[in-house]
């Protein structure tokens, strides 16, 4: 049986260890000055629950096998580190944890991820989120991430439902 439902603070080193796992697809992909390992740390992932990411998680049998998080900042929602274990993958994991967050949300949501991850652009794309224009993408990474400028130069923003460009 499986079941999505808020991740406990007991799980943290399962949440960690499903984010550093998936996170090796990016490995030789996204730019090499901004691939560290582990791709996320203890101190990493506290900041991120200090900034108010709520994470859930899909659970199978009993085990963690898909997190994703939630932050609501300003007037929308970004959909934050979104990973499925890899033997997890290409199983509805991380589509069935999108769909829940969406329904949860009444806001706008935004998710950003690097350009060179056609993978993950495609599967937001097949569950309604649409790409930003470089210049909106840009406004917006300033507006609602804290990134640097090597990585907003490195990323894409899609939205759902879609924005209007000006």
């Amino acid at each position: 049986m499986s079941v999505i439902r808020p991740c406990r603070e007991d799980e943290r080193s399962n949440i960690l260890a499903i984010i550093n796992a998936a996170a090796e697809a990016y490995r030789g992909v996204i730019p090499a000055d901004r691939w560290h390992e582990p791709y996320m740390t203890s101190q990493e992932f506290d900041g991120e629950i200090a900034a108010n990411v709520v994470f859930w998680g899909y659970e199978k049998e009993g085990a963690l096998v898909g997190v994703m998080g939630i932050q609501g900042v300003r007037d929308v929602d970004l959909i934050r580190h979104a990973y499925v274990l890899p033997g997890s993958q290409r199983h509805g994991v991380g589509a069935a944890l999108l769909k829940h967050l969406v329904n949860v949300s009444a806001r706008r949501m935004l998710v950003g991820t690097w350009t060179a991850a056609t993978w993950a652009i495609g599967f937001y794309r097949r569950h309604g989120f649409e790409l930003v224009s470089r210049e909106r993408t840009i406004e917006l990474l300033n507006t609602y991430w804290t990134l640097s400028e090597r990585q907003i130069e490195s990323s894409v923003v899609l939205a759902n439902p879609p924005l209007a460009e000006d």
